[in-house]
């Protein structure tokens, strides 16, 4: 027979062409609700979608193009290759559908395609692949895609077969393999990221890409140089304009360096030694809450608790990940393009945080997480910055009651924390505990008979024992005796969703914080603009500390910023309350307005404005001190000699 081997090659192209298109088209229809859809975008999106599946495919293909050009005829035609080789087909198509899968489910829990995300999952199998176990019928989808597979690989077992009978001479196979191998070459030169952002609707873009195709895009992706990439000023320019920002009527900068932001803050006050009970709370959305307009009564503790405390209603996340917003709370540094400074492997330790602060003030920190702190390398970071770490894997197993797959149940983590500020107490030191909770995490799993809403029913049961969770440590927390001196701090990591039609959607980054402390801090609603890196600064000016900082943020209650700092793993914004500028890579400048009555455009913009340079001073700034390690902690006994002797 005269049929080409690769002639095989083009029926797995059709093949995952088609596949990749079913999935296209169902992403669409299970997010029509969020895109204008008009034919116009419908072409656009298939077509553009077809440049990068094809983008794909041509790089998938390199090494079996070279294996089906090698291979010589005597060993292609041999009953046994034959077996190999349909194995290996019949591996691919359910490779591909499990892809197919993999996206419909990534999606319905974020709403992009793979990115960094879907990395980390591959990273820290276990706690996913427990996720997994937990959330799906797993047995179901995987014997049903065995059985797809079966029957996508009937029409190409013709193609199969008539390929092994080919009897094709070597310089034909040089010529066809010459030729296919240009494709990879054609695509690396002229595919890029860019042309996949057809919209100013992310959901559109995101329907555009390819998911294989994005996965390998985010490893290249990991940290951006932020001067190589992003739009740039005159250094002095943004040293003068960053010191304008972070300028208190109670700090003092000791540098005239450039972006050396280290400065003296102090108060007339006698400094307090109150304890800190720190709860960061896993996708605690603002619109959760009653206070925020939400029906469904699935917080009633927490929104009792905000007329009994420092209640922030314009405060917001800086990401959109677990790992961003523990780095705003304990670094108080804007959001660095690419992944979170917690999970750069070699630079995440020994930075400015609040515990190495609290400990050169005699507080014994910790940071208590409810799974296993090697998990986005949380324990490698918080133990080389001060903390001393308890988590799922350091308790014994007696005292955990509930786990899921990432983790202890909230009331177990919370039970830790009492046991730590018992020993605490009874030492006489001040604490600082900072928890991290996981129940509000799919599977939605917790213990019976807690709350109305049986486990695993979906978000608002999680959202549901969450809040009962908190209710009942405040309630066991105020029978002891350090009650009365600690100030609980609750606040979220992120909001539970994050997709949205703009780049940075704002209201996906709103989220709830109280100060509660009812011997100490009379009950107030703060409506100031605010973000995560604030919350040190604040906390420390309750405190009336005295001491040496390195943050971004500022004290809320004394110099309220007026602004919030929101980024995604590229995209860095600032936001006044009305409008965002954004800034991209390739030194790209956009402005969203009409953020307040939600007709919102964006569209791009020089450097001349000065809100402008103020959103390029703060990134450019967070950049250069976190490369140059301006933030780096400087011993403690330095500070120590700082602190209690007042030198410079």
């Amino acid at each position: 027979m005269k049929s080409s081997r690769f002639q095989l090659v083009f029926g797995v192209y059709i093949f995952w062409i088609l596949l990749f298109f079913l999935t296209r088209l169902v992403l669409l229809f299970v997010s029509v609700g969020d895109i204008d859809l008009t034919p116009y975008n419908f072409f656009e999106i298939f077509t553009t979608g077809l440049l990068f599946d094809s983008g794909f495919f041509a790089y998938a293909m390199i090494l079996p193009i070279i294996y089906t050009w090698l291979v010589p005829q005597k060993v292609w035609c041999h009953r046994w290759h034959g077996y190999w080789l349909k194995g290996v087909i019949f591996s691919t198509l359910y490779g591909a559908c499990f892809i197919a899968v993999a996206e419909y489910f990534f999606w319905e829990e974020f709403s992009v395609r793979f990115n960094f995300i879907s990395i980390d999952y591959l990273i820290y199998r276990r706690e996913v692949t427990d996720n997994i176990l937990q959330s799906y019928p797993v047995l179901f989808i995987f014997s049903g895609m065995f059985f797809v597979s079966l029957l996508l690989y009937q029409p190409l077992s013709r193609v199969i077969q008539r390929a092994l009978s080919s009897k094709e001479a070597f310089s034909r196979r040089c010529l066809a393999a010459a030729v296919i191998l240009l494709l990879p070459l054609v695509v690396f030169l002229t595919l890029n990221q860019d042309l996949r952002k057809i919209s100013e609707n992310t959901y559109v873009n995101e329907l555009a890409s390819n998911g294989p195709y994005q996965f390998v895009a985010a490893f290249r992706n990991n940290e951006l140089d932020y001067r190589q990439f992003y739009a740039l000023l005159p250094e002095h320019e943004a040293d003068i304009l960053i010191r304008q920002e972070l300028a208190e009527p109670n700090s003092r900068f000791i540098s005239r360096d450039p972006f050396d932001i280290r400065r003296e803050i102090t108060h007339s006050s006698a400094e307090k030694r109150s304890n800190i009970i720190l709860i960061t709370v896993e996708s605690l959305s603002s619109d959760f809450l009653g206070y925020f307009g939400n029906s469904r009564q699935l917080t009633p503790n927490l929104d009792a608790l905000v007329d009994k405390s420092l209640f922030f209603d314009n405060f917001y996340a800086t990401g959109t990940r677990t790992t961003r917003g523990l780095e705003a709370i304990t670094l108080s540094i804007p959001p660095t393009p690419g992944r979170s400074i917690i999970k750069r492997i070699g630079r995440e330790t020994d930075q400015w945080s609040l515990g190495n602060i609290l400990d050169t003030k005699g507080y014994d920190s910790y940071f208590l997480y409810g799974g296993r702190g090697y998990f986005e390398n949380m324990n490698a970071f918080f133990s080389g910055n001060g903390y001393h770490i308890v988590d799922q894997s350091s308790i014994p197993a007696q005292e955990i009651h509930f786990t899921n797959a990432w983790g202890m149940s909230d009331e177990d983590l919370y039970e830790q924390a009492v046991k730590v500020a018992d020993i605490g107490s009874r030492q006489g030191k001040p604490f600082f505990l900072h928890l991290m909770t996981t129940s509000n995490h799919r599977p939605y799993t917790y213990p019976d008979g807690r709350i109305d809403i049986p486990s695993k029913s979906g978000r608002d049961g999680a959202v549901k024992y969450t809040d009962y969770a908190i209710g009942e440590f405040l309630k066991q927390a105020s029978k002891k005796p350090w009650f009365d001196n600690t100030i609980f701090v609750i606040l979220a990591d992120h909001q539970a969703g994050s997709a949205g039609k703009q780049v940075l959607p704002i209201e996906r980054y709103h989220i709830p914080l109280w100060i509660y402390a009812p011997e100490q801090i009379r009950p107030k609603v703060v409506s100031s603009l605010s973000s995560q890196i604030d919350l040190a600064p604040t906390l420390l000016g309750l405190l009336n500390m005295n001491y040496r900082s390195c943050f971004f943020g500022r004290d809320i209650l004394q110099a309220p910023p007026g602004r919030a700092l929101i980024a995604n793993y590229q995209n860095l914004g600032l936001y006044d309350g009305t409008r965002m500028a954004i800034l991209k890579p390739q030194q790209r400048v956009t402005i969203q307005t009409n953020l307040a009555d939600k007709q919102i455009s964006e569209h791009s913009v020089g450097k001349s404005d000065l809100f402008i340079q103020k959103a390029i001073s703060y990134y450019q700034g967070a950049a250069y001190v976190y490369k140059n390690r301006v933030n780096a902690w400087s011993g403690r006994n330095f500070i120590q000699n700082y602190v209690t002797k007042g030198q410079p």
